[in-house]
């Protein structure tokens, strides 16, 4: 089986990241296809996220999942919190049953250095120098992360997601001034990724 990485956070948290080799039929055998999406490497990516939910909790209720109107997709009676991210051949997903989640994967791009003055604010610029291509993707993902641990939209990734520094080498700390919430993120570099996810309560 193609997990490209796995992580036991704690007894109630999981992450896993898959590398996507198969056809589409392996993944529609096992899960749901929840909205329709025409492009077939789309589709191929929709399938193995919502495979990974069950591959790290099997008793996880695929059925189930909504769509709510911010495109996060969600349990109902929120059994399991769940987050699930897609870049290139790769997909990834992190659930708890205790704690609200956020994950983001992305493979690094020069574009990410041409739009950087859009997400990086001039206090995070300073600690950040010197900004290099990777170190841009892994705030511009952390970012992500926390956009979807929110899940509710309309967020300035500059003015409300505010990155004080790196609390240890794979630690951002982080304040997200819209719920008022401090927060670690954690990263990870996985050749060809780089890896955020975050797991605590909305203050």
């Amino acid at each position: 089986m193609p997990v490209f990485f796995q992580q036991d956070i704690n007894e109630h948290t999981r992450l896993g990241i898959w590398k996507i080799e198969e056809e589409e039929a392996f993944f529609k055998q096992l899960v749901p296809l929840h909205r329709e999406v025409t492009h077939p490497h789309k589709r191929l990516q929709h399938l193995a996220g919502r495979f990974l939910l069950k591959y790290l909790f099997p008793d996880f209720p695929s059925q189930q999942v909504q769509i709510a109107d911010t495109r996060k997709p969600f349990l109902p009676d929120e059994a399991y919190h769940f987050s699930i991210s897609h870049c290139g051949d790769y997909a990834a997903a992190i659930v708890s049953r205790t704690n609200r989640v956020g994950i983001d994967i992305e493979i690094p791009t020069d574009k990410v250095l041409r739009v950087e003055h859009k997400f990086i604010s001039p206090d995070e610029q300073q600690w950040l120098a010197p900004l290099t291509l990777e170190t841009a993707t892994q705030v511009w993902s952390a970012k992500e992360a926390v956009y979807k641990w929110y899940g509710e939209g309309l967020v300035d990734f500059k003015q409300h997601i505010q990155l004080k520094g790196y609390k240890s080498s794979n630690i951002f700390s982080c304040y997200f001034s819209k719920s008022h919430t401090s927060m670690d993120i954690h990263l990870a570099v996985l050749p060809p990724l780089c890896l955020s996810f975050i797991y605590c309560a909305s203050s």
